[in-house]
C-alpha cells in the first residue's frame, strides 16, 4: 500500500469482536485512509506521514463506535430545551425546577417538563393539587421519564376539558379518585387529550433539539441511532440539520403506525421515505459532509409500561397502587387488536419497511412474535429483521421463538437492575415468579437470538458504557445486590460490547461495513480514557469517551498531535 494514513491510532488496547479487549498486532496500531481501516500493527505504523493525525490512546481502549438501536435524538434534545426534570431526586426537586422554569419563562403559555422519575410519587401517581401550589395561572404538563404518563395541574385539565365526565380514550386512562374526579395523571394515549392545546414546538426548535441530540450522541461515542418514534411532518427538521452538514451520526427514522389510520399511512410513509432518500442522494452529489438520514422503519406501540400498569401481560397484574388506578384486576393495555396488527404489519412489510415494535409485557412480546410469524407466512421469506424493542418481560415459552423467527431482541441494558422503579413499582405489580422473567439477555444470547442494545434516551441515559456496566453485573451503581440481580442473565463484557456495536449494525442491515474493527471496514471508532480490560465491571459506567470518529472524521474530542 502506498500513501500516508489520514489517522493512526497507537499505544492502547484495541478491541476486536469475539476476542475481548485485546491488542491487534504486536505494536498496537490501527491506520485509517479515506474513512476505512487499512492496516494494523507494524503495517499501520509504516503509513505514518507528515499529514497523519496521530491519536495516542494513552493506555485507553480503541473500540468500534457505539450504535444505539432505540433512542429519540430529536425529541430528547428538544425536551431538554423545556423544563428538564431528568435526574430529579424527589418531588420537592421537581417542584423547585418547575417553579424556577415558570419564573424564568413568564411569557410561555404552557409550562412543559420532561423526565421526572415516576417512582418518586406514591404508586407513580401525580396529583394536580401539588402542581397547583407551584403554578396555578398557567397549564403545567410534566411527562415521566418513560413518557407513558403525564402529570398535569388543574389549569391544564381545565384547558383540555378533562372532567369527571370525560371518557377514557381507547388506548389510555385518566386516573381518577374514588369519586370519579381526575386526579391529574394521564396514562398512555390519554395524553392526546392535551395535544390540541399544547403549543407546537415549531421547525426551528425541533431542528435545534436534533442538533442537541446529535451532540450528546457524539460525546457518548455513538455514530448510529434508530430514531424510534417520529412522524413525516417532522421530516423538515431532520432535513434542515442534514442539509447543513450537521449529521455527526447516521440516523434512521421510524414512523409511528396508528391503529386508527394505518391504511392511509402506508402511502404517507412511502412518500416520506422517498423524500429522505432523494435528499440523501442530493447531499452526497453536492459533497455535503455528515452522516446518512434514512427512513426505512415503522414503529408499532404494542402496549405501555409495567410500572404504570399499562404493559400488556398474559395474566393479570398482582397489585393496585394509590387508589386511583385499578391495574391489579386487568392485563394492562393492548394497543392493537391482534388481527388488525397483523394486517397493518403485513402492509408495512410489503411496502418494504422494517418492523420495530415496542413490546414491554409478556403479552405484548408474544403478540409481536405472533404478528411477525403471520407476516412471514403471508408475505413470504425475506431478510426482514423485525425488532422487538425493550423486550422487558418474556414468558419462558417465547424465549426460543426469537431465534426461530429471526426476530431481533433490542434491550435497554441499563434497566436490568433493582433500582427504585423496579423495587417500588414493577416487581410488586408482577409478583416474584414473573419478576424473574425480566430482561433475559443471557437466555436470549444462549438461545441463538440476535441481540442489540439501545438506551431509549431521553427515557434513560444515552451513554452506552452505563448500560454495558449493568449488562455485565446486573447491579445498581452501589453494587447491589451482591452477585447481581437475576445473575443467570449476566453477560460478558465482550458480549455486551458486541450488542452495542455489531449487534446494532446487524439490526440496521449494516453489519458488513460497520460494527467491528477489521480491515476494510468503515472507521467508525471511539477512544476511551481507560483500558477496559483493567476496569472493574461496575466501574465501566465511569469510563469516559475522549474521541469519536464516523467514517474516519472526528465528531467528538480534540486532535492530540
Amino acid at each position: 500500500m502506498s500513501g500516508a494514513a489520514d489517522t493512526l491510532f497507537v499505544d492502547g488496547a484495541v478491541w476486536t469482536a469475539g476476542t475481548g479487549p485485546t491488542a491487534v498486532g504486536p505494536t498496537d496500531a490501527v491506520a485509517v485512509v479515506d474513512g476505512r481501516i487499512v492496516a494494523f500493527g507494524h503495517d499501520a505504523r509504516a503509513l505514518r506521514g507528515a499529514g497523519t493525525e496521530i491519536v495516542d490512546l494513552a493506555g485507553g481502549s480503541l473500540l468500534p463506535a457505539f450504535r444505539d438501536g432505540h433512542l429519540h435524538p430529536l425529541a430528547g434534545g428538544a425536551e431538554s430545551l423545556d423544563c428538564d426534570l431528568v435526574d430529579a431526586v424527589d418531588v420537592d426537586d421537581v417542584l423547585a425546577r418547575v417553579a424556577a422554569f415558570a419564573t424564568a419563562e413568564p411569557g410561555l403559555p404552557w409550562v412543559l417538563g420532561w423526565g421526572y422519575p415516576p417512582e418518586i410519587l406514591p404508586g407513580g401517581i401525580g396529583h394536580a393539587t401539588v402542581l397547583d401550589a407551584i403554578v396555578a395561572d398557567r397549564p403545567v404538563a410534566l411527562w415521566s421519564s418513560d413518557h407513558h404518563m403525564v402529570w398535569c395541574n388543574s389549569r391544564a385539565m381545565q384547558v383540555a376539558g378533562i372532567t369527571a365526565g370525560t371518557a377514557d380514550p381507547a388506548r389510555g386512562t385518566i386516573l381518577r379518585d374514588d369519586g370519579g374526579q381526575p386526579v391529574g395523571t394521564l396514562l398512555e394515549e390519554a395524553e392526546l387529550l392535551l395535544q390540541a392545546h399544547v403549543p407546537p414546538r415549531g421547525l426551528a426548535k425541533e431542528a435545534r433539539g436534533f442538533e442537541v441530540g446529535l451532540a450528546r450522541m457524539a460525546d457518548a461515542g455513538l455514530v448510529f441511532g434508530q430514531d424510534a418514534w417520529t412522524q413525516p411532518e417532522r421530516l423538515p427538521a431532520y432535513l434542515r440539520v442534514a442539509g447543513a452538514g450537521g449529521l455527526s451520526a447516521d440516523i434512521d427514522l421510524a414512523f409511528k403506525v396508528e391503529p386508527d389510520r394505518w391504511r392511509e399511512q402506508v402511502s404517507e410513509f412511502v412518500a416520506a421515505r422517498h423524500l429522505a432518500a432523494t435528499a440523501q442522494a442530493q447531499r452526497a452529489a453536492d459533497g455535503v459532509p455528515g452522516g446518512r438520514l434514512t427512513a426505512t422503519t415503522v414503529k408499532f406501540f404494542v402496549d405501555g409500561v409495567i410500572e404504570g400498569g399499562t404493559g400488556h401481560l398474559t395474566a393479570p397484574y398482582e397489585a393496585s397502587f394509590g387508589g386511583a388506578h385499578a391495574c391489579g384486576d386487568d392485563h394492562g393495555i393492548a394497543n392493537w387488536d391482534p388481527g388488525e396488527m397483523i394486517e397493518a404489519a403485513a402492509a408495512m412489510d410489503e411496502a418494504g419497511f422494517q418492523l420495530h415494535c415496542h413490546a414491554i409485557g409478556d403479552g405484548a412480546v408474544r403478540s409481536t412474535l405472533d404478528t411477525v410469524e403471520a407476516v412471514a407466512v403471508r408475505n413470504g421469506p425475506r431478510d426482514r429483521r423485525a425488532v422487538v424493542a425493550h423486550t422487558h418481560l418474556v414468558h419462558p415459552d417465547d424465549l426460543p421463538r426469537f431465534a426461530q423467527l429471526g426476530v431481533i431482541a433490542n434491550l435497554e441494558p441499563l434497566w436490568a437492575q433493582p433500582n427504585a422503579i423496579m423495587t417500588e413499582l414493577t416487581e410488586p405489580r408482577l409478583g416474584p415468579e414473573r419478576s424473574r422473567w425480566q430482561y433475559p439477555i443471557g437466555a436470549l444470547l444462549r438461545s441463538g437470538a440476535h441481540v442489540s442494545f439501545g438506551s431509549d434516551w431521553p427515557v434513560s441515559s444515552h451513554e452506552p458504557l452505563r448500560g454495558i456496566a449493568v449488562a455485565v453485573t446486573r447491579q445498581t451503581p452501589e453494587g447491589r445486590p451482591e452477585g447481581g440481580w437475576l445473575p443467570e442473565q449476566r453477560i460478558s463484557l465482550d458480549e455486551a460490547l458486541q450488542a452495542y456495536t455489531s449487534g446494532t449494525a446487524y439490526q440496521a442491515h449494516d453489519e458488513h461495513d460497520t460494527g467491528r474493527i477489521a480491515l476494510g471496514r468503515h472507521a467508525d471508532l471511539l477512544v476511551t480514557d481507560e483500558d477496559l480490560t483493567r476496569v472493574a465491571p461496575l466501574e465501566l459506567a465511569e469510563v469516559g469517551v475522549v474521541g469519536t470518529w464516523r467514517r474516519g472524521r472526528r465528531v467528538h474530542g480534540h486532535a492530540t498531535a
